[in-house]
């Protein structure tokens, strides 16, 4: 139809056009790819033909191993092989190294959440890859490339395939994955992931009718001065990622209590839009910086809370940075303390005529599912997560916390936000909250 210009759009005849949605990132770097060097080959990390469940959230687990002895390469691009007509159901996929401490991990493909699955697949938490809905192939800068094979690297990785399946479809087969594109010609910069924001808890949760709620997940002070080499790390890409009720996402890095740069911020964000953006400036994360990760919630039609965890009717809060140097820190990320939480069931059972319960012998779901809500429940909450003591889980790449005291910390102090300069589109527009009089200019021209 549009082969040919058209001198109006009343020619357009739109009645032919197949509709439909189709979302895009209009401010990105004005940078091309980096083209793949001749050398580079390529590696597909697969599901097996997988029977995906008849139920609504499956994650899939399945070990695969390189070829013993693989010198370093360094990933240069990676991209989604999905299934043709699994697109709506496969919603993200990540690749993890497991630790080079362990000699041996027992071959396994089925449900993560098995009591089958052998224990020591939760030590492979070393992220490669990492891809979620509307993902385009990622390319790593022409200076760096992530690390694979070689010593101190383990030859056992570990798929995981999140499978949403809302229809309870019987039967699909998928082999869906990964295609790593590596190099033996080494780059300068050894690359690294690191995942920000909430721990996966139920003790994180969105009350029920909500149309902006927050959340926010801490790296802290104390986590960026154990972890980090004395120069600091540069961060160059950024993945943010929520479930179905996440609206904005934004992680900034606070430096002595002033916000001095944002990594990433999206206040229209879409689960199904889940792009690794390339920062058109990187963002430089020094030791003793804290790193902050808000996200807020709409659950206006919901009738119930929405805990934190992995199905897709609960919620995530999550930034995937990708940077350099690569350091040993995995995971950077916090929930408030559970003992607090505690303390807010018993308060707002005590407000609603209960006698206050010791909650032993209930789950932190149960206990959200019992609350009153109302606003005075709703504030408490929100004042309970923006000021209590947190836990901080600074993970190494083995899946294991650095050395410290990580329980009751306190939560990042930020005296000053991070002021915009304003885009060139909005100069000279009028603000919205303005009391000044607006001045009509006659018409000249005619």
């Amino acid at each position: 139809m549009l082969d040919q210009p058209i001198p109006s759009l009343k020619q357009l005849n739109v009645s032919r056009l197949q509709m439909g949605v189709q979302r895009i990132l209009l401010l990105r770097p004005d940078t091309l790819n980096p083209s793949l060097p001749p050398d580079v080959q390529s590696l597909e990390v697969l599901a097996p033909d997988v029977i995906i469940p008849s139920q609504e959230t499956t994650y899939w687990c399945h070990m695969y191993q390189l070829p013993p002895n693989m010198p370093k390469h360094h990933i240069v691009m990676y991209e989604a092989v999905i299934t043709p007509g699994n697109e709506a159901i496969v919603h993200h996929i990540e690749v993890f190294e497991c630790s080079p401490q362990m000699d041996t991990v027992p071959q396994y493909s089925g449900s993560c959440d098995s009591k089958m699955k052998p224990q020591k697949l939760d030590y492979c938490r070393h992220v490669l890859a990492a891809w979620a809905l509307g993902a385009e192939p990622f390319y790593y800068p022409s200076d760096a490339g992530l690390p694979l094979g070689g010593d101190g690297s383990s030859r056992f990785l570990r798929l995981e395939v999140h499978y949403h399946n809302p229809l309870l479809i019987s039967g699909r087969r998928d082999s869906s994955g990964i295609r790593l594109w590596y190099t033996p010609s080494l780059r300068r910069f050894d690359a690294g992931i690191m995942e920000l924001g909430l721990v996966y808890t139920p003790v994180m949760a969105i009350p029920p009718h909500q149309r902006s709620f927050p959340l926010t997940g801490y790296c802290t002070a104390a986590c960026t001065r154990t972890a980090l080499p004395h120069g600091g790390i540069h961060i160059f890409a950024s993945q943010l990622h929520t479930h179905l009720a996440g609206r904005t996402v934004r992680t900034v890095v606070v430096r002595g209590g002033k916000e001095v740069e944002v990594v990433q911020e999206d206040k229209h964000y879409s689960t199904h839009y889940q792009i690794i953006r390339i920062l058109r400036k990187m963002v430089t994360v020094l030791p003793g910086d804290a790193l902050v990760t808000k996200c807020t919630y709409n659950t206006e039609d919901r009738d119930k809370p929405t805990v934190g965890g992995f199905g897709i009717m609960e919620e995530m809060c999550v930034n995937y940075v990708h940077y350099y140097p690569r350091t040993q820190l995995e995971l950077c990320k916090s929930h408030v303390d559970p003992g607090y939480l505690q303390k807010y069931f018993s308060l707002i059972n005590r407000f609603h005529g209960g006698e206050g319960c010791s909650c032993s012998q209930k789950t932190v779901e149960e206990e959200f599912s019992t609350v009153s809500w109302d606003s005075f429940s709703e504030e408490v909450l929100n004042s309970l997560y923006t000021t209590s003591p947190i836990s901080m889980h600074c993970n190494q790449s083995t899946a294991e916390l650095f050395p410290g005291d990580w329980e009751k910390q306190k939560i990042p102090e930020v005296l000053e936000q991070f002021q915009h300069h304003p885009y060139r589109c909005a100069l000279g527009r009028t603000a919205p909250w303005s009391t000044g009089a607006t001045e009509v200019q006659p018409d000249h021209t005619g």
